[in-house]
């Protein structure tokens, strides 16, 4: 055969061999290509139903968080009604049906209600979580925290409006600049951080999935991805338990609220518009009135100060939830309505 022809065939032959490795390499691109897109959807999907998750989880304990400090700022009011009435019983504290409501103390809850007011008025503004922080933490711990002295040496619950508002934020944001604290600026940071919620809800694990990039290996991105849908399934499985006993405590405040309102509205009546201020004035009636607002106010008072999360001890643990607490709260305020058979 010529030796042109022999060539011609070679290259023929070359050509085809080319054209099925290049078809080849195209299946093996257009499959890798297909893996990525398939594990983009799955990890998108994983972090779609976290954030839908976090975000049910957050609107529930913020509801708590903004219920337990609006309670806690009515305590004003009782503590100043209570002022008003003379030669009353000291109810330190109430036992009755075997159950005590401890340490009933006027001037503490008047102080408690300011930090509340105050952390209530700086929700406006902040982040998705922050109540349900507080909630998380116990709200009393909170309204607490924001008491202490301001940096002036006055007390912190003897001061109102805008000076109260600052010398809490500085006390937030751990005393004042001179003091060597972070001052107003970082407590009103603080109240607009969305760690103060998540963080305190969820803790140290990491889940900052949003908008993470997978590695452009298939193999790198299908461990990244499987990882991711791991992590999604432990965070979800908290937050479903969270939500569970928060909605529980949920309800058992709600009810117990309801009828500490009723019970405040008749005490008010009472001493502001009937004008009774002398306890010997009052009747059998507006006595007990009275006696079972201050056991009303006992019992939200505690139940304000339950942890409904325990903060994990290892960093990147996740927290745990409180159960054995709530548990108790519910319990404990469910044996009390039904001593005193109060009617909603």
């Amino acid at each position: 055969m010529p030796l042109p022809l022999i060539l011609g065939a070679g290259a023929a032959i070359a050509g085809i061999a080319g054209v099925g490795a290049g078809a080849h390499g195209a299946v093996k691109m257009k499959k890798a290509n297909d893996e990525m897109k398939n594990l983009q959807t799955r990890q998108r999907r994983a972090v779609e139903s976290l954030e839908k998750k976090t975000a049910y989880t957050n609107q529930l304990m913020d509801k708590i968080g903004k219920s337990e400090l609006e309670i806690l700022e009515s305590f004003k009011e009782f503590s100043e009604i209570w002022e008003k009435i003379q030669n009353k019983p000291d109810f330190k504290t109430l036992v009755r049906e075997k159950i005590s409501i401890p340490d009933f103390n006027p001037e503490e809850l008047k102080k408690v209600s300011v930090g509340a007011g105050v952390l209530l008025g700086g929700l406006g503004g902040a982040a998705l979580g922050t109540a349900g922080g507080f909630a998380a933490a116990g709200a009393t711990t909170a309204a607490v925290m924001a008491l202490g002295t301001a940096s002036t040496g006055t007390a912190i619950a003897s001061l109102s409006g805008a000076a109260a508002t600052n010398a809490t934020l500085a006390a937030l944001g751990g005393g004042a600049l001179a003091a060597g604290g972070g001052g107003v600026a970082l407590g009103t940071t603080i109240l607009g951080a969305a760690t103060l919620g998540v963080g305190l809800l969820v803790g140290g694990v990491i889940f900052n999935l949003v908008g993470s990039s997978i590695s452009s290996k298939v193999t790198e991105a299908e461990t990244q991805v499987a990882e991711t849908e791991d992590q999604v399934i432990k965070i979800k499985r908290y937050l479903s338990e969270l939500c569970e006993y928060a909605g529980k405590f949920n309800e058992s405040l709600e009810k117990v609220e309801k009828i500490y309102r009723k019970h405040l509205n008749g005490l008010d009546y009472v001493v502001n518009f009937s004008g009774k201020t002398n306890w010997n004035d009052f009747t059998d009636q507006e006595k007990m009135l009275a006696e079972n607002t201050v056991l009303l106010v006992g019992l939200l008072h505690h139940m304000c100060k339950t942890k409904l999360v325990l903060v994990a001890s290892k960093k990147d643990s996740l927290n745990q939830v409180n159960k054995k607490e709530i548990d108790r709260a519910v319990s404990h305020a469910e044996i009390f309505l039904q001593a005193h058979k109060f009617d909603e």
